[in-house]
């Protein structure tokens, strides 16, 4: 969606409402297509004379693996989003501060693209299907979370097979 605010962003007081919806289904993250659903964003933009204030709220399902086990993961994820958005930026300072976007010269947002990199950058690094999630036996690759899978547990690197044999010789 492309919010054009050239003419609105002077008018104090004046307010955009905004519900969007955002199909991110063809947008790969950590190797899966983990949107199943569109993403809905409500909101409103406020004009205050010269800046707007951006207030949206997101929510969408996702499905990805567990980073440990492999199990499916579907969630429920809510995020608010906040931004002051400028016609342009007084200095060069400012312009390495993140705490405004600037519009295009023309005056308008590429409201898609700011909530996806919104979404992409609030999303958890790692996902897991629970907290104390034990993953896959590195051996014989047994969800460990179903039980053990009763390989040797105490198996020794190869590499330093050398060094038990020191310690368990008799003397």
């Amino acid at each position: 969606m492309l919010l054009n605010l050239k003419k609105k962003i002077q008018e104090e007081g004046s307010v955009l409402p905004i519900q969007e919806t955002l199909d991110l289904s063809k947008l790969e993250y950590n190797a899966a297509y983990p949107f199943v659903a569109p993403v809905r964003a409500e909101g409103t933009v406020e004009m205050h004379g010269g800046f707007a204030q951006l207030s949206v709220a997101v929510s969408f399902d996702f499905s990805i693996p567990c980073d440990r086990c492999t199990s499916q993961i579907n969630r429920r994820f809510t995020y608010r989003f906040s931004h002051t958005l400028v016609e342009a930026l007084s200095n060069e300072q400012d312009a390495d501060d993140d705490q405004y976007v600037v519009l295009e010269a023309d005056g308008s947002l590429d409201l898609d693209r700011l909530l996806t990199e919104d979404i992409l950058l609030e999303l958890p690094t790692k996902f897991l299907c629970r907290e104390d999630c034990k993953g896959l036996c590195p051996t014989c690759g047994k969800n460990l979370n179903d039980g053990p899978c009763g390989c040797s547990q105490h198996q020794i690197d190869p590499r330093l097979e050398v060094l038990k044999q020191l310690i368990d010789k008799p003397e």
